[in-house]
């Protein structure tokens, strides 16, 4: 997970390994790069606005080394048409209106990596 706000990380590490995920977070890009190249994430939730730059750049920055390409999607506060097409068309399977409903999420993170629901 990427985001910036230690908040809103914490609130969705707590919810996600509840759920049985193992979550790495961490809040700006660079630390994005690092981290998902040393782990391979499946699934990489994704801040657009980060200290550091735009968090789309992850997707072109991991997309040449990684073994297996993880889902992308994207956490956003701009509800614009065009802020989510600018999201799909650079890769994200999926783009979501922060704040997220909790169920949605894990229902969403649940079809994103193709878990049966419990």
């Amino acid at each position: 997970m990427v985001e910036d706000s230690t908040l809103v990380r914490d609130a969705l590490r707590v919810l996600l390994e509840s759920t049985g995920h193992r979550v790495s977070d961490v809040g700006t890009l660079e630390d994005a790069v690092a981290t998902a190249t040393r782990d391979e994430p499946d699934l990489i939730l994704l801040d657009l606005t980060l200290p550091d730059g735009d968090g789309l750049a992850l997707i072109g920055r991991l997309a040449p080394g990684q073994r297996k390409r993880p889902v992308y999607v994207a956490l956003t506060g701009r509800d614009d048409p065009s802020e989510r097409t600018r999201c799909l068309s650079a890769g994200c399977a999926d783009v979501l209106l922060k704040p997220v409903p909790v169920r949605a999420l894990v229902a969403s993170v649940r079809q994103w990596l193709s878990e049966p629901v419990s």
